[in-house]
């Protein structure tokens, strides 16, 4: 073998494949950093006992409708959700809130202040999108009981909305 034939060290394969093994690898930590600090889990809770706590409080809320004997039915049309009271319904017609929680998305999040019109059917307009998994919940203003179902959405048939 000559001198002339030997290729300089950056024509050669070998240097390459083991230079790029730690180029990789800064590559992708660099990646992993990032995908890290991009933000907060919203899924984590920080305080445990506050949390026992409230589970608590919700669990009388749910019974609560339950002792009303609340049975409702929920339509959602396009913009337009009808909440009808079949039994329990309240006698002060107060105003409803119902809250769409989305299961993996907190910043899809929101809240829709239902009111009752004279056949005593709870109607709202909403411009938001409800496409996907979502936990709903229905409270009076003075959440006093709570009904929540958790569905998937759009559908196009009434929801049976009990305790």
């Amino acid at each position: 073998m000559e001198e002339s034939d030997i290729k300089p060290w950056y024509k050669q394969f070998w240097p390459w494949f083991l230079i790029c093994i730690p180029l990789s690898s800064f590559i992708v930590g660099g990646f992993v950093v990032s995908f890290a600090t991009d933000g907060t889990n919203t899924l984590v809770v920080d305080d445990y006992y506050k949390e026992g706590k409230a589970i608590n409080e919700r669990l009388g809320k749910i019974e609560e409708a339950q002792t009303l004997n609340i049975t409702t039915q929920l339509n959602i049309n396009n913009d337009f959700i009808s909440v009808e009271f079949l039994s329990g319904a309240p006698q002060t017609k107060q105003a409803l809130k119902l809250d769409f929680y989305h299961v993996t998305l907190a910043e899809r999040d929101f809240q829709v202040l239902l009111s009752a019109d004279a056949n005593g059917i709870y109607r709202a307009e909403t411009d938001t999108l409800v496409n996907g998994k979502w936990r709903l919940r229905l409270t009076p203003l003075d959440e006093s009981w709570k009904v929540q179902k958790t569905l998937i959405l759009p559908t196009s048939m009434a929801i049976s909305f009990n305790p």
